[in-house]
Parts: C-alpha cells; structure tokens; sequence
C-alpha cells in the first residue's frame, strides 16, 4: 500500500547452528492466492489516521526466498478509487536474505530498530547483532519475518500524491496467518503499523479482478 509522504504469543527456541535447512518451513498459510485483511495506522502528529488495506499473494518461491503480491488501500482521502500497488517480498531465510536489508536507504541500526519491534524476534536478536542471523536455523521457526517492497502502482499514477519509496519490514504467524508490519521511509511518518489476518474467502475470487497488472 502507498504511503503519503509527511513533510514537517512466545516463540519457540532457535537453534543458534546452521544445520543446512534454513529455509522456512512449507506454511499453507503463505501461499499463492492466500488473502488477507486489514488496516495501515498512517497517524502523524497531525492527526491519527488509518487505512483499510486488502493484500493477496500473487507468487511465493520459497526455495529462493522469494514473494510477490497486490496491496489495495481502499479508504485514501487523496485518492477517488482505491489504490493498488504490486510489491516484491524478501524472505529473511539466512541463506538467501538476512536481516539486514543493506539498500533502501536502511542500516543496519534502522534494520534492529524495526525488527525489534516485534515480540517474536527478541530470541533472535543478539546473534543477529552478531552476523546478521547467518548463523540462525529458522526452518522450523513459528514465524516468518520478511521485507516487502512496493514496486509500482497499478491503477494510478505516479502523480497522486502518494509514495512507495520505502518498505515494510514484516512478521507473519504461521499458526495463525497474521501479519504485522512497519513502514520504513525516511521521508514518511515512522513506524507506521500494517496489521492484517487471513480471510477466508474462495483463492479464486478477490475484489483485485478489475485491476490488470502491467
């Protein structure tokens, strides 16, 4: 989803060895056509805001630590229909992404003070701080952590006041499907929170059918 520029439960144990298997384990949960729902908290010091927010993953590559999806904000003041993006994801598997986003305009300081943010990734943080997680066996990890970058708008231009110059640094359950996510973007509002669940709506059928991707 485009974010408008401002101007003014306990995980299990991680193994700390690499045992070779460090992709993520299969979650039917993250798969392709699976849906989700929910809002984007876009509050400044202005005013407190929100937007509703429909995600459905459109490609999902495990082994390369690869996923790809449509993001629909349905309820942007600036904005007469609802605007759609297609973003690019980065799985932090530790064999083929790490932690540490290392483009974007992100540090590795940005990187610690966003995924810290997410209760799961405590147990994780120190040999993070270490190596970036190298080391780390995620396969069997109850959460995947990733990095979605929107790519392009789909349905509007490049002149409707929104931007997508950042990314979202993302949590989701593999028990039960949801997500949780903050927006990076040095020019936006911080820490702005993505919160959405699983639907359970037919994979075929998306409120995305009007929208043809470039």
């Amino acid at each position: 989803m485009p974010v408008r520029v401002v101007e003014s439960s306990a995980p299990s144990q991680v193994s700390g060895a690499n045992s070779g298997q460090t992709s993520p384990s299969i979650c039917t949960l993250l798969s392709v056509g699976q849906a989700f729902s929910g809002t984007q908290n876009v509050s400044n010091l202005q005013k407190e805001e929100a937007w509703r927010v429909n995600v459905r993953i459109q490609g999902c590559d495990l082994e390369h630590g690869y996923l790809c999806g449509t993001m629909e904000a349905l309820n942007v003041p600036m904005a007469d229909t609802p605007v759609v993006t297609f973003w690019e994801g980065e799985i932090v598997d530790t064999k083929n992404y790490t932690f540490y986003t290392g483009k974007w305009e992100a540090t590795p300081e940005n990187d610690i003070k966003h995924w810290t943010k997410f209760p799961s990734f405590s147990p994780l943080l120190n040999q993070v701080e270490v190596d970036g997680g190298k080391s780390l066996d995620l396969s069997n990890y109850p959460y995947i952590f990733m990095r979605w970058k929107e790519q392009y708008f789909v349905n509007v231009g490049t002149d409707c006041g929104l931007t997508i110059a950042g990314f979202y640094y993302v949590c989701f359950s593999c028990s039960d499907g949801s997500i949780n996510g903050f927006y990076y973007d040095p020019n936006s509002s911080p820490f702005q929170k993505l919160e959405l669940k699983c639907t359970n709506e037919e994979r075929s059928g998306f409120s995305f059918s009007s929208y043809e991707l470039q």
